[in-house]
């Protein structure tokens, strides 16, 4: 009984032990379900939140772009602005140096054309009212040059004829102004103006004047224009190197005298060969001032003023003038080169710096020396066309200061010159042989050319013989 009893309760405590197996297996088994599908949610959460964190890198990655991009544009935006900024404060100084330069311009015409009445007044009433010069009557005039006399008439140009007449007993040039001559009466007045109130030994002398028939007398200059003596017109002599040293250095110091002259710089316009003349002992004049223009000083060193048109003679003109109408005392120097290198060459001006300047650079510049004159100082030469080129530069800026630097070295050439006088001074005439008295003032001269230029430095000429 017991045992049964025991097998009994051995068989029930089995039974619960297998039921509690049973219960535990299913209890592990639902924890093992739990536990993996906890795996696959905390796998699946650790993929997602691998995402989540892919896109918000992705997305502050986006935002940095969207940042950088944002201040790149703003800094752009900044620049354009700044640019727009300057381009209007561009434009509207633009526009005020456009307003002060079309109002300086209405000046300029303004006070040009109240120049010319003011002009025009003191020509009708230069007869009662002016007192700077010797006045003559028409009737001394027509006198003293047989009724304007073909025989008596030595030259002409733009302005009118010029007669050789005695006035005072005085040799003199008297040009007459030509009715149809264009600004006549303009040039007659600036004549009277300039050279009435200046005088220097290279510069013509005005000796007086008849106003009412628009007649001007000049000292006479016995040996004509430098013109007619580097082509040998009119059987003129030959011009030794000596001279031509000489004359570039009076040139220069008349030119330099026109330009210092105060309150402002007066500028020639013209100046050209036909307008240097020589008197009896070959002692060089300026002439011609009847284009002259005073011009404003605008600032140290810079002369300039605007011209409507340009005045002055082919190949002698300054090229930046010419195209810009601006004048400055630097429009004469480029006149100056071209006179020096016709002094070395004897030749015409057309394209003469251009062929001087490839000279020089070749070293072949002796070639271009005037064949009719013998004994050229090679090395002094070369110096003058250097400087004669340099004068010539198409671009004002590029041109020498006359006083500061071509006129020191037109000193050391003159001084070159007078050292080496016991040379000969003339070698000879183109067409004939000259007379005995011609060769008498050959002498003369040879004897008296240091006296002359001493003189000519130092004094105002006085009124020898000469011509316009």
């Amino acid at each position: 009984m017991a045992s049964r009893l025991r097998y009994l309760l051995l068989k029930i405590l089995d039974e619960v032990v297998e039921a509690d197996m049973r219960r535990l297996k299913l209890e592990l088994t639902q924890r093992m379900e739990m536990y993996s599908t906890a795996c696959k949610e905390a796998y699946i959460s650790q993929q997602r939140f691998m995402e989540l964190t892919h896109q918000r890198l992705e997305e502050e990655k986006k935002i940095d772009e969207a940042r950088l991009a944002q201040e790149a544009a703003m800094a752009i935006a900044e620049k354009e602005k700044a640019r727009c900024r300057a381009a209007m404060e561009t434009a509207e100084a633009s526009k005020k140096i456009a307003e002060v330069e079309t109002h300086r311009r209405a000046s300029v015409e303004v006070k040009a054309l109240k120049e010319a009445e003011e002009m025009r007044k003191l020509l009708e009433n230069l007869a009662q009212t002016d007192v700077r010069y010797r006045r003559y009557c028409i009737e001394e005039i027509e006198t003293a040059t047989n009724f304007f006399s073909e025989s008596q008439r030595i030259g002409e140009g733009g302005y009118g004829l010029v007669y050789k007449c005695y006035l005072d007993h005085t040799p003199v040039a008297v040009k007459v102004l030509r009715p149809d001559a264009a600004q006549g009466k303009s040039q007659f007045q600036q004549e009277i103006d300039i050279l009435s109130c200046m005088r220097h030994p290279n510069m013509v002398l005005l000796l007086g004047a008849c106003p009412e028939y628009g007649i001007l007398i000049y000292e006479y200059m016995a040996n004509g224009s430098l013109e007619d003596c580097l082509f040998q017109k009119k059987n003129k002599s030959v011009l030794s190197w000596q001279l031509r040293f000489r004359i570039a250095a009076e040139i220069g110091t008349g030119l330099l005298f026109l330009h210092q002259t105060k309150p402002e710089p007066l500028v020639h316009r013209d100046l050209k060969p036909g307008n240097i003349l020589l008197d009896q002992n070959y002692v060089s004049k300026i002439s011609d001032v009847g284009l002259a223009r005073l011009v404003p000083a605008v600032a140290e060193n810079v002369t300039q003023c605007c011209m409507t048109s340009a005045a002055g003679t082919l190949c002698y003109i300054d090229p930046e003038y010419q195209q810009t109408g601006m004048l400055g005392v630097k429009s004469d120097v480029y006149s100056l080169g071209i006179i020096f290198l016709q002094l070395l060459t004897g030749r015409p001006p057309m394209g003469l710096a251009h062929l001087a300047g490839e000279s020089i650079e070749k070293d072949t510049f002796v070639e271009m020396l005037d064949p009719s004159v013998t004994g050229w100082p090679l090395e002094q030469a070369l110096c003058l066309a250097k400087i004669a080129v340099k004068c010539a530069e198409l671009r004002r800026k590029d041109r020498p200061d006359l006083a500061k630097l071509v006129l020191p070295e037109l000193d050391k050439l003159r001084d070159f010159a007078e050292q080496n006088m016991n040379m000969p001074i003339f070698l000879g005439c183109t067409a004939s042989s000259p007379s005995h008295s011609e060769a008498f003032v050959h002498q003369d001269v040879i004897s008296d050319l240091r006296l002359v230029h001493s003189e000519s430095s130092s004094a105002p000429s006085t009124p020898t013989e000469g011509k316009p």
